[in-house]
């Protein structure tokens, strides 16, 4: 079986990390062949993805104005190519490498759909591009691949096909998910913690969708409850230089309790060093930094947006989402219990995603739809 994947970048994101591992997981000991194009460059995801002697191709794409081209140039590339299956993820490679494939003769056509909250709209060209896809869902996709029982219910109500759809949640690399006593230790040192100091930790990229306003915030009602908490931020502008992320922090009146790590490439680490993890939200489809934190055995306090609280399931605490307060004594339930009780918490997280959001049962669902696809292609044929 070939399966070609078509996706808008290969910069370092939830859909882009989701593809690696998918073509990651079995490509070596699997029939399945798997070769990606990237609407956009290579990026890091598809240089690491080379460096595995994957094949992959970009297309450099920069605007709305290079879609003509774009289009034209993945008519070509999947007519020299002919795959069994068209994967798609993504609104613009949806739309784009939707309608290549058709018009390259292939039906075998499988959409991805990430984001759960499109009231807030985005870019005029996701929009426009979005209500296309809504209209298109009916023709060009033989199946609507969902991350999350919410993304599901807002695009059918958008106008998306129902009855195309069915949901794949992400699955979640435990061989990748490790950390050593030794990288944790050192990190606590290099962040200036003691033994006996409770870190509540975030992951993630400075954006107005993840909240990180309403995380400072909380944490500063909680540091003036605990005289032992600390505070780790994670991700893409979660740096000191950051100055509307310092000016929130300032606010809070203790900003000598926060550590502020940036971009890293050790988040297992990282997740590790932290005895509480915690997602600010204010949107998601399916958290994939919950499932990690979960994998590394965190107790959560999460808000309620997308499947965070399905992934949840009881191991850990779910309060509303953009209500600062209600975090605040979210992280003070958890850090109330003794670290027993945490780890056992943890414990309990990290069972439910070894039981039911591995990556080996990620990818045993994905082949269920090629299989699905395929038999709707050998059905065709025999007409």
């Amino acid at each position: 079986m070939f399966v070609l994947h078509v996706i808008t970048a290969l910069n370092v994101g939830g859909a882009e990390l989701m593809l690696k591992r998918l073509v990651e997981s079995r490509w070596r000991d699997s029939n399945i062949r798997h070769v990606v194009i990237s609407l956009m460059d290579v990026g890091p995801i598809g240089q690491q993805l080379q460096a595995q002697n994957i094949e992959v191709h970009a297309l450099g794409m920069h605007g709305f104005r290079d879609i003509p081209r774009i289009l034209f140039s993945l008519r070509r590339l999947i007519g020299t190519l002919r795959p069994d299956i068209v994967q798609t993820w993504m609104y613009h490679a949806d739309l784009l490498g939707g309608l290549a494939a058709r018009w390259a003769g292939i039906r075998t056509v499988i959409w991805g759909i990430r984001q759960t909250d499109i009231t807030k709209g985005g870019p005029r060209t996701t929009v426009w591009v979005r209500r296309v896809c809504a209209f298109l869902s009916y023709v060009v996709p033989h199946t609507i691949v969902c991350v999350a029982e919410a993304s599901k219910r807002v695009h059918i109500e958008l106008g998306y096909c129902a009855r195309r759809m069915r949901v794949v949640p992400n699955g979640f690399d435990f061989r990748r998910l490790q950390a050593s006593e030794a990288e944790v230790a050192a990190l606590r040192i290099a962040c200036g913690w003691l033994n006996d100091e409770v870190v509540v930790g975030c992951v993630g990229g400075f954006h107005p969708f993840k909240g990180f306003d309403q995380f400072v915030h909380a944490a500063g009602k909680v540091a003036r409850q605990f005289e032992s908490v600390r505070f780790l931020m994670v991700g893409r502008g979660l740096r000191p230089d950051n100055v509307e992320l310092t000016r929130w922090i300032a606010q809070t009146g203790f900003p000598e309790r926060f550590v502020l790590l940036g971009e890293r490439s050790d988040v297992p680490a990282c997740l590790a060093a932290m005895d509480v993890f915690c997602l600010s939200s204010r949107t998601e489809g399916f958290p994939n930094v919950v499932g990690e934190a979960m994998a590394m055995g965190l107790p959560c306090v999460v808000t309620d947006v997308g499947d965070a609280a399905m992934l949840l399931a009881g191991a850990g605490v779910v309060v509303p989402k953009e209500d600062a307060p209600a975090l605040a004594q979210g992280m003070a339930r958890l850090l109330r219990l003794s670290v027993e009780e945490r780890r056992t918490l943890g414990r309990a997280a990290r069972a439910r995603i070894k039981n039911e959001f591995s990556m080996e049962q990620c990818t045993q669902r994905f082949e269920a739809v090629y299989a699905d696809v395929l038999m709707f292609q050998a059905w065709l044929q025999s007409k």
